[in-house]
This record gives C-alpha cells, sequence and structure tokens, in this order.
C-alpha cells in the first residue's frame, strides 16, 4: 500500500503521529493509497520553515520567483500523463477529461502569475503643494491556501500561484479526498529548485488540519475554496483573528435559454454546463431556465442529449460521465433526487445508480446523469446545491420572470444566457445576481479576470491582479519634497 508523504521543508516526510487516511479509487471504491492524517505538530514544522524562507523569497526579484515558477509548469507538462492518470484515479473523472482541462490549467494558472510577479504595478498620486503618495504592496508573510477535491490540481495550483508570485511563502492543503497531484506537485517542485519551505503541503482532513491551519497565529491570510457551511465556519474562526480571507464557495447556477437562442449551441452548452465532470464544477449550471415557447421542445432534445451520455470506466477514451468522488457523495445526490421526487420531480431521465459493465468498475460509485422537471422554483431541490449530474428543467414566459427565477436562491456564483438578441443580454447580465455571466457560452475563463460570488457564493475574488491584491498589504508612502 503507498504512502503519501507531506511537504515540508523542501523534503517529503511521514507525518509525525504515524496516523494515515485511506485513499479510496471512486471508480472501483478500492483503497489505493493512505494519506498523511497531519497534526498540530506537521503544521508548526511546516510554518517554521515558512516563516524562515519567507525572509529570503519576500526578497527575491519578481524576475526570479517567475523563474521558478515556469520551471514548474515545465515540469507539469512534462509530466501531463502521469498527472492525469493520477487526477483520473482520485476524482473518478474521464481521463480525457483530465488530460484536456485539469492538468493544462495547472501549467497556466503558474505561467500566469509567473508573468503577471514580473506586470504588476501599484499607484501614485501627487499633491498639490509639493507632495506625492505612493503605494507599497508587501507580501503578508505566511499565507495558507485550502482548495477542493472537484478540480484538485486546477484549484490547487489557482491559489498556491499568485501567492507565490506576490512574494508570500505558503502552507498548502489539498483535499483528503484527491491528494494524488498534490504528492506528485511536491517532487515537481523539488526538481524545479523551488527553495526549501517556500511551499508546504500538508495532508490530512478540514476538521483536524484543516481547522488548526486557520486557527495559527503565525498565518495571516487564507485562500478557501469548498462548501458554504465550511466556508462559514473558516469566516468565524478567522474574522476574530482579524486574518484577510478569501472564500470561493458553492453556486446553484442557471442557465436561462431564450427562444431565440442558437438551438445547438444552446442545447450543447447546457449540457456541459450540467454534466461535466459529473456535475462537481461549482460554476454548473444546475436550473435550466427556458422560454416557455420552446419548453417542451427543449426539453425533448436536452433529455435525448443527456440520456446518451456514456457513464463508464474514467480509463476509457468514450467514457463522458465518471464516477462522483466518495461513497458518501453518491448516497447525498441519491438522497437528493428522492427528496425530488417527494417535492413532486418528475425524473425525465437518470435518477439511479449507474452500474458500469466492467469487472474494475462493477463496486464504483457512479450516478445517472438526472434530468427533472414539474418543481417549484422554491423548492429544496431547486434552492440548494447538489454538486452532482442533476439538472431541473424550469418554463417562464417574460424576461422580468427569468432573472426573478434565477436570482431565486442564496448563492450568486455564476450564470449562462443564450439568446441571440444582444441589448437583452446586456440587461439581463446588469440585473443577475451572479459574480461571472457567460453569454451564449459556459466555463470560457480568461484568467487576468475576477472570479467569485454574491451572497453565499463567497467573499472576495481571485483571479488576474485581484488575486496579487489580496496576497499583498498595500501602505501609503507620502513625501512632502517642497
Amino acid at each position: 500500500m503507498q504512502k503519501l508523504e507531506n511537504y515540508i521543508d523542501g523534503h517529503l516526510e511521514a507525518p509525525r503521529s504515524g496516523r494515515y487516511l485511506d485513499n479510496y479509487e471512486p471508480a472501483t471504491g478500492r483503497v489505493v493509497s493512505q494519506v498523511p492524517s497531519s497534526d498540530g505538530a506537521d503544521l508548526d514544522a511546516a510554518v517554521a520553515a515558512a516563516e524562515r524562507a519567507f525572509v529570503e523569497w519576500r526578497r527575491s526579484a519578481p524576475d526570479e520567483r517567475s523563474r521558478v515558477m515556469l520551471t514548474i509548469a515545465d515540469r507539469i507538462d512534462a509530466n501531463a500523463e502521469e498527472l492525469a492518470q493520477a487526477e483520473s484515479k482520485d476524482t473518478g473523472k474521464p481521463v480525457s477529461l483530465a488530460r484536456a482541462l485539469d492538468i493544462p490549467r495547472a501549467a497556466a494558472n503558474l505561467r500566469f502569475y509567473a508573468a503577471a510577479a514580473t506586470q504588476f504595478a501599484s499607484e501614485s498620486h501627487s499633491m498639490e503643494g509639493g507632495a506625492i503618495n505612493y503605494t507599497l504592496r508587501q507580501p503578508h508573510g505566511v499565507v495558507a491556501t485550502i482548495s477542493p477535491w472537484n478540480l484538485p490540481l486546477y484549484l490547487f495550483t489557482w491559489k498556491i500561484a499568485p501567492a507565490l508570485a506576490a512574494g508570500n511563502t505558503v502552507i498548502a492543503k489539498p483535499s483528503e479526498l484527491t491528494p494524488l497531484t498534490a504528492c506528485l506537485f511536491s517532487k515537481l517542485c523539488q526538481e524545479a529548485g523551488l527553495p526549501n519551505g517556500v511551499l508546504n503541503i500538508l495532508h490530512g482532513e478540514g476538521a483536524t488540519i484543516g481547522q488548526q491551519i486557520v486557527e495559527h497565529p503565525s498565518i495571516s491570510a487564507i485562500s478557501f475554496t469548498g462548501g458554504t457551511v465550511t466556508g462559514a465556519t473558516v469566516a468565524r474562526t478567522a474574522g476574530p483573528m482579524f486574518k484577510k480571507v478569501s472564500l470561493e464557495l458553492g453556486g446553484k447556477n442557471p442557465t436561462l435559454v431564450f427562444a431565440d437562442a442558437d438551438w445547438d449551441k444552446a442545447l450543447d452548452g447546457a449540457v456541459k454546463a450540467a454534466f461535466s465532470n459529473q456535475g462537481e464544477i461549482c460554476l454548473c449550471g444546475s436550473r435550466i431556465l427556458v422560454e416557455s415557447a420552446v419548453f417542451e421542445r427543449f426539453r425533448d432534445d436536452f433529455v435525448e442529449r443527456a440520456s446518451a451520455l456514456r457513464v463508464g470506466d474514467p480509463l476509457e477514451a468514450t467514457t463522458q460521465q465518471g464516477a462522483v468522488v466518495s461513497e458518501a457523495h453518491m448516497k447525498k445526490i441519491l438522497g437528493c433526487l428522492d427528496l425530488a421526487k417527494e417535492e413532486g420531480g418528475r425524473v425525465l431521465c437518470g435518477g439511479k445508480r449507474a452500474r458500469v459493465d466492467s469487472d474494475r468498475c462493477k463496486d464504483g460509485w457512479f450516478v445517472q446523469p438526472t434530468v427533472i422537471e414539474g418543481l417549484s422554483m422554491g423548492c429544496r431541490t431547486n434552492r440548494e446545491e447538489i454538486f452532482g449530474p442533476v439538472a431541473t428543467l424550469i418554463p417562464f414566459d417574460t424576461e422580468e420572470e427569468a432573472v426573478g427565477f434565477a436570482n431565486a436562491t442564496d448563492y450568486g456564483l455564476s450564470s449562462s444566457i443564450w439568446s441571440q438578441d444582444i441589448s437583452r443580454c446586456h440587461r439581463i447580465a446588469e440585473r443577475i445576481h451572479s459574480g461571472l455571466v457567460w453569454v451564449n457560452t459556459w466555463l470560457l475563463r480568461d484568467l487576468r479576470t475576477p472570479m467569485g460570488g454574491m451572497k453565499q457564493s463567497g467573499v472576495g475574488r481571485e483571479g488576474g491582479f485581484e488575486a496579487l491584491r489580496f496576497f499583498t498589504e498595500p501602505k501609503n508612502v507620502c513625501v512632502k519634497y517642497e
């Protein structure tokens, strides 16, 4: 049985307690490795290493930080297949998706912030009477990043890259459910020559080591992506300690389809938004609002396409839907489907655990792509995040009603609008309560743009210079020169 290791002060090492957690492969339901169950002793060692490393890392030239980060990105490219296989094994997602999305994006994150490190600038303001103000942006010191299980290396690097680029040293905690690529990433950092202690990776459960990271007095800023309930706990803990916090949380995102939309593009986009990565993306469009004039036609075509999605072994090239991340998560999704039926929903396709015709995957945690209609806008199924391959269809009559339905949740992360009336698209984009709005597309991301949500979808923004601002402290210097 492979035992994974923490990455502390540039070295891979076992947890000081000697305790481990089982790591399961979702597609098979079997234990494939053991993950360190880190504790306060591991954290103290990591923080001490990060504090030592910060003395030199903060003074390093942006060009030097950029060079090291670019070297790590090159190492990701050179090991892309191994990383994709590990990501698929850990998450249950098709390996084809990991190859096309997760691993290339991880390298892109590092390259983007390697460049940004050399371009980040601050402001100056001259005053009448012979004075000038300028702003210094200085790294916080030791910061923490806590990343989720659905896009493990993608979101892990999305957080650590701007933190490192800004001159901080980092304590990073990947999800204990998907630790493999973070462990492989540790080795790539060693190969790339990242100075010891600049990045430290601790594995373990959120309720134990995750909470201890948030509570540690030497960690001054925390970037967290995960569920809204956990995000609230992070905020409650960090707030009284006056730590800087960024929270990217859940979503219950609407897809708005108008009668004048390009039919095939809207269908393809809605299916992709609902079921990509088994619906396990916070940006997935799980509520599909369709103009009544075309509702029945759209429903029938959408169900046909959803039913045709191939659920299978993530290692097979033809698989479009893999396993969900854990047995507990599968049971949660199936429980949500039972609730939808109790609330009066009609299951048009799916609705059950999927059985894969493969000896390897016969005990895996698969769920059929599911489409439901007939639910009210205010029911729990249409208000609470399921985070699985489940979409609901809701008709609307007017633009006003569509906007009202779209905003009828406690979340406000993303949305997509499908219409060829560009004036309408601009009107709705301005009125809809979400941090990201896509028009006639979905998940088209420019890394320069801010990413984050409203309401219970989070606090703060990631991406572009927003992330570098989060990971730095602004200081005004006023000089009177008359």
